[in-house]
C-alpha cells in the first residue's frame, strides 16, 4: 500500500520528484482530458488548451497531492488515518485518499462549508468534526482531532509532497500539448500554481508561467509585487477554492518562478464561467474560470500564442 522507498519531501521538488511522484499515484487517478474551443480561441485572440481537472476523481486537482502525500507515509501511520481542515475539495481528497487506502479520515471544516461539499466529504467515508470559520479556530480543531487519533496531517498546500503531486496536472499538460508557449493557473494557497510552475520550468523553460487570482483576495498579487507575504483581509469572492493565502513554501517558490500575476474582478470571473459552460459544455467551479478572465482581460499578452490553463476544478454547489 505505502512504498516508502519514495523519499518524503522535505525540500523544492527536483523535477525526478515529479516524475516519482507521477508514477506513484498514477493507479489512484484520472488522466484528464486537454480540451479546446474554436470561440473561446477566437474571443481570446489565442489558442487555448484546458487541463480538465473537473473531470479528476473528487471532481478536482487536489486528489494529486493528498494521493502523492500519503503513499509517501509509513504503514504505521497510514493506519492510523489521515486528517486536515478544509472547506472543500481539500477535504474530499483526503477523505477519498483514506478511503482507497482503507484507513480512516478526519476532517475540520467551518460551519459555512457548502452543504453539497460536506455530504460529498462524508460520502467518502469521512468524520467530520465543524468549527468556526477562522484559520485560528480550523488549526485548533484540528490539533484536537490528532491529538486524539493519532491521524497524520496533510497540509492543504504548505508540503513539498503535495506540490508534486499537483506539478503532475500541468506535467501531464506538457506531454499533450509539447509545444506550449504560456501556461497559468489559478492560486489560491499556491500548491497547484507552484507546481506548475516547476514542472513547466524544468520541461519547458523557455515558456511564460502565469498566475491569476481575483482582486478581492489577490494576497499572491500583493505579496509577489512587494517581495514579502502579504494576507488576505476579506475572503467574499464567488472563487471560494481562492480564498486561502500563500504559505512560505509556496510564496517562496512562485516569487522565484512565476513571471506575473494578474487579477480578475467578480464579474469577469462570471463571464467566464459562463462562456466555458455555454461554449464547451462543461461545468467548472468559479475558481477555475480566474485563469480564462485573466487571459481575456489581457489579450496582448496572449494574443497568437498556444496557451495552457489548468482548469482547476468543477465542484459548484448548483
Amino acid at each position: 500500500m505505502s512504498n516508502h522507498s519514495q523519499r518524503y519531501l522535505r525540500e523544492v521538488p527536483a523535477l525526478d520528484d515529479v516524475l516519482a511522484s507521477h508514477e506513484l499515484i498514477k493507479p489512484y487517478i484520472h488522466r484528464t482530458p486537454v480540451l479546446s474551443s474554436r470561440l473561446i480561441n477566437e474571443a481570446a485572440g489565442a489558442n487555448v488548451y484546458f487541463k480538465c481537472e473537473n473531470f479528476q476523481k473528487i471532481g478536482a486537482f487536489k486528489m494529486r497531492g493528498a494521493m502523492n502525500t500519503a503513499l509517501r507515509l509509513t504503514p504505521e501511520e497510514i493506519r492510523q488515518g489521515l486528517a486536515t481542515h478544509s472547506s472543500g475539495n481539500h477535504a474530499q481528497a483526503v477523505a477519498r485518499t483514506a478511503q482507497l487506502l482503507g484507513t480512516k479520515s478526519y476532517i475540520v471544516m467551518p460551519d459555512t462549508s457548502p452543504k453539497s461539499k460536506v455530504a460529498a466529504t462524508k460520502g467518502y467515508g469521512a468524520n467530520v468534526f465543524f468549527c468556526e470559520n477562522t484559520l485560528a479556530a480550523r488549526e485548533a480543531k484540528l490539533r484536537e482531532v490528532i491529538e486524539q487519533t493519532q491521524a497524520t496531517f496533510i497540509h492543504p498546500y504548505d508540503n513539498y509532497n503535495v506540490i508534486a503531486g499537483q506539478a503532475t496536472a500541468a506535467k501531464e499538460l506538457h506531454e499533450d500539448i509539447p509545444d506550449l508557449d504560456v501556461i497559468i493557473a489559478p492560486i489560491g494557497g499556491g500548491g497547484l500554481m507552484s507546481g506548475t510552475a516547476l514542472i513547466t520550468r524544468y520541461l519547458r523553460s523557455e515558456a511564460s508561467v502565469y498566475g491569476a487570482e481575483p482582486e478581492l483576495v489577490d494576497d499572491a498579487y500583493r505579496s509577489f509585487k512587494t517581495g514579502a507575504l502579504q494576507r488576505n483581509n476579506r475572503i467574499d469572492t464567488i472563487a471560494d477554492g481562492l480564498r486561502t493565502n500563500l504559505s512560505d513554501k509556496t510564496f517562496n517558490i512562485i516569487r522565484h518562478y512565476l513571471d506575473d500575476i494578474f487579477t480578475v474582478s467578480e464579474s469577469e470571473i462570471i463571464a467566464a464561467v459562463r462562456l466555458i459552460n455555454e461554449r464547451m459544455k462543461i461545468i467548472i467551479e468559479p475558481s477555475s474560470a480566474v485563469p480564462l478572465a485573466a487571459i481575456l482581460k489581457n489579450k496582448p499578452i496572449f494574443n497568437g500564442k498556444a496557451v495552457g490553463v489548468i482548469l482547476s476544478g468543477g465542484n459548484v454547489d448548483l
